[in-house]
């Protein structure tokens, strides 16, 4: 999948569960997840009983995911321009600050410094910012210069430990942290989000589970709203089965199957009738929904009947092929235990034959041909009749 593809999937995901959207671009979204969501995929148990119990307020987490981290990397790289900020250059006694002030303190933390020249301190007890305090501070220059520009680590690490936001005793200790970035009342957390990645399969999952049973209607148009008389819409009973076929080798099928609760009648591929249409979860103005005819587990025995006669019809020799193949690799290993279940001693014996009976329990379950199927989704679809 490409990364487009992947953002699909995550904001039809997002939007579905009435998330905030924050900030997007063609790489990444910011949002805010709501509490539907936020149970789904924070994994955080204990603080959602706990909000239950009290009848808090949630306080939801909030995430940047980036879809293509590689360009999301290369633009957050490009310096923003300051507006009017000058050019610093420290060599000895020499300072050549801009024609500017800069519009933001720059990010070694040394914008009050830079922008004083070298007898801009007056006075005996004068204190450079980034300097240290001395009798004649103000009568030198070359201190003045070297308090105010006195190379990149001394002013970086003089205004981070001492006008930095983590001013303290572990700051002195560890360096200067730098503050996370923060938006609204928390913290926002970056997330990468790539076709195989973790958080992906997780969104794939919880959509998968809250959208495993469907209850839609057809939209009507217009014109329909307008008309005296209401549309009779036809219930239908759809199930998408996943058929797979394994053996040392692995086949899935998806079959779409729909059922007419009014008829009886059954619809193969019931997704092209559905792809044209657009559908809605709320009862249609000015439509009635026609009385069932056949029950709904009536229709999912159907269903059911139906895509076993279809999955009787099929070849099977794959399955032949299969068994052939069992066969052959148990009397291989039939071969290899046999001269070592003669074992004299009984302990090594017995572990021998539990060893072998095990290898071949692996390989009938590798290769014995197998048949499942289940339903992925299933729903209920009120549709005009035709």
């Amino acid at each position: 999948m490409t990364p487009r593809q992947v953002q699909k999937h995550v904001m039809d995901y997002l939007e579905a569960t009435e998330c905030q959207i924050i900030e997007k671009s063609p790489v990444h979204v910011t949002v805010k997840l709501s509490p539907r969501a936020d149970q789904m995929l924070t994994d955080r148990p204990y603080y959602w009983g706990f909000v239950e119990r009290t009848g808090a307020e949630p306080q939801t987490l909030s995430f940047t995911f980036v879809f293509d981290p590689e360009k999301y990397d290369a633009a957050a790289s490009v310096p923003t321009p300051r507006g009017g900020a000058g050019l610093i250059a420290a060599g000895g006694n020499n300072v050549a600050v801009g024609y500017g002030a800069p519009a933001s303190p720059p990010p070694w933390g040394g914008g009050a410094a830079a922008s004083q020249g070298p007898n801009d301190a007056k006075g005996p007890g004068a204190r450079p910012p980034g300097g240290n305090p001395g009798p004649d501070a103000g009568s030198n220059p070359g201190a003045n210069a070297g308090g105010a520009a006195g190379g990149p680590i001394s002013a970086a690490g003089n205004a981070a430990a001492n006008n930095g936001p983590n001013d303290g005793i572990l700051a002195r200790y560890f360096g200067v942290t730098p503050m996370l970035p923060r938006l609204g009342p928390g913290l926002i957390r970056r997330e990468d989000i790539t076709f195989g990645s973790r958080r992906l399969r997780q969104i794939w999952s919880a959509a998968q589970t809250e959208g495993k049973c469907l209850h839609l209607f057809e939209a009507p148009g217009n014109l329909q709203r307008m008309t005296l008389f209401s549309a009779a819409y036809e219930p239908w009973l759809a199930v998408c089965f996943k058929v797979e076929l394994s053996c040392d080798l692995r086949r899935e099928e998806l079959h779409f199957t729909g059922v007419s609760l009014l008829t009886g009648e059954v619809r193969e591929n019931f997704s092209s009738i559905l792809d044209s249409l657009e559908l809605t979860p709320r009862l249609p103005e000015n439509v009635h929904i026609q009385p069932y005819e056949i029950s709904l587990a009536s229709g999912a025995g159907l269903l059911e009947r139906h895509i076993l006669s279809k999955l009787s019809g099929q070849d099977y020799s794959w399955a032949e092929a299969a068994r052939r193949r069992l066969q052959e690799e148990l009397e291989i290993i039939d071969a290899y235990y046999e001269e070592l279940l003669k074992e004299p001693d009984e302990e090594k014996r017995f572990a021998t034959q539990e060893q072998h009976a095990s290898r071949r329990k692996e390989t009938i379950w590798q290769y014995e041909p197998n048949i499942s199927v289940s339903p992925v989704v299933y729903g209920l679809f009120h549709l005009r009749r035709q």
